[in-house]
């Protein structure tokens, strides 16, 4: 059986509503029939410049062409023995690559799996193996999934945690850096100071760190709203970690892959995580996830004790390996940060005249634009910041928003995108901050 395809859009629509379940949310009800770079075209001929790119997951664009090829040569060759049944190369390929990519020389192994939410459920596993200890700390704003136990990891209670509890307990949520938000009389540095002192006396009133197995953190706060806290911090918290016997876990699944500026996010603090967390553009598209780290602590588990019927299939895992290489031969670390520039070059030009433009923050390709009711009270205003969405939806362009409070507009273009796509994009923004 084929997917119809005399159905209008209208008549998909109704279907959808008839048939898919309700709680999964579009951003854009048009029906996608191409993909190509960072354009998407609906069934109607109708052009999108992508800012969403599958919410970070296609940093090398839609359909590139070494993507396209391996998956086919793979499909040729086997779509899926499953790696618990009988092993392949490109799982094993893919393991030493990202062992030698992710930071620090020492010896290290992989696991690969299906989703992000499913990675960072396997990390914790293998901290409380490894540690014998229960506790797990995240941070406020966090976001890590949605199973059980990644939503009690994360932060944000509607749409991911109200009505869906109980929760998996022996989870804390520690209080993580937002300088935006600092009191005005505190500097960065006497804030910095304020949240590790306000770090370290969590583990005195919260949790005791004899206690804890592994503290996960994203190094820039993804659905939080794309907040980069201070190096000095992160570095605090690792060190805690090391000082403490707790398996520190960099969760790089939206932040991987270049969306930085480098491969992953946690170079840029100058940190060595004890296990890492990939998915999103590891697969340009393809499902596969991966814990990758020490590999006393990987190893902790027995035969049996970690794997899944799809985890690491053959598709996902030649996809990620044509991923590394394009990111190395179109050096997109490099085109992360010029993209980058581009996008808060714009938003300052706008912030001189929009009042309601709180803050621009970046690393590398990571933009955000946080939406107040005055700069004054730094009040967030989740509806402007909802119509803008909407706006760039209708005209052409699928962008995403994000933050706790909604009031977070976020770009996660990929990072193929042209100089050209991306002004054309940054004037629809641009628009829609003017109409809304």
């Amino acid at each position: 059986m084929t997917v119809q395809t005399n159905v209008s859009t209208a008549e998909w629509q109704e279907k959808r509503d008839r048939y898919v379940a309700r709680g999964v949310g579009n951003g854009n009800r048009n029906i996608a029939a191409k993909g190509e770079g960072a354009i998407v075209y609906d069934q109607d001929d109708n052009r999108y410049i992508d800012f969403a790119g599958a919410i970070g997951t296609i940093n090398v664009g839609h359909n590139h062409p070494k993507v396209n090829e391996a998956i086919k040569a793979q499909i040729d060759q086997f779509i899926h023995p499953g790696f618990n049944v009988m092993m392949y190369a490109p799982y094993i390929e893919l393991a030493e690559k990202l062992s030698h990519l992710t930071p620090g020389d020492h010896e290290k192994k992989a696991l690969f799996l299906n989703s992000g939410a499913e990675a960072v459920e396997n990390a914790v596993k293998m901290a409380r193996k490894y540690t014998g200890r229960q506790a797990i700390v995240t941070f406020n704003r966090a976001f890590h999934g949605r199973t059980n136990m990644t939503m009690s990891m994360t932060s944000k209670v509607k749409p991911y945690k109200f009505g869906f509890g109980p929760f998996a307990p022996e989870v804390y949520q520690a209080p993580y850096p937002y300088l935006y938000k600092r009191p005005e009389e505190m500097s960065e540095e006497r804030y910095t100071d304020f949240i590790i002192e306000e770090f370290n006396n969590f583990f005195v009133s919260q949790v005791a760190p004899e206690t804890v197995a592994c503290v996960v953190m994203e190094p820039v706060q993804g659905e939080g709203g794309f907040i980069v806290p201070p190096k000095r911090f992160v570095q605090h918290v690792a060190q805690f970690c090391k000082d403490n016997g707790i398996v520190f876990v960099a969760d790089e699944i939206q932040t991987g892959f270049s969306r930085t500026g480098k491969l992953f996010a946690s170079e840029h603090f100058g940190i060595v995580p004890d296990l890492m967390t990939v998915s999103k553009s590891m697969g340009a598209g393809v499902p596969i996830s991966g814990v990758v780290g020490r590999s006393a602590i990987v190893d902790a588990a027995d035969p049996g004790e970690l794997g899944g019927t799809y985890a690491g299939s053959p598709l996902g895992c030649v996809a990620a390996l044509a991923v590394l290489d394009i990111i190395e031969e179109e050096k997109l670390n490099e085109r992360a940060e010029h993209i980058g520039q581009m996008i808060e070059d714009r938003a300052n030009e706008w912030m001189k005249t929009d009042n309601g433009i709180g803050e621009i923050r970046r690393l590398g390709a990571m933009v955000a634009i946080e939406l107040v009711t005055d700069r004054e009270t730094k009040t967030p205003d989740k509806a402007r910041t909802a119509a803008i969405a909407k706006y760039a939806n209708e005209n052409g362009l699928l962008l995403l928003t994000a933050g706790v409070n909604g009031n977070v507009v976020r770009f996660l273009s990929p990072l193929v995108i042209t100089d050209e796509q991306l002004t054309e994009g940054l004037d629809i923004v641009q628009a829609a901050f003017q109409n809304a």
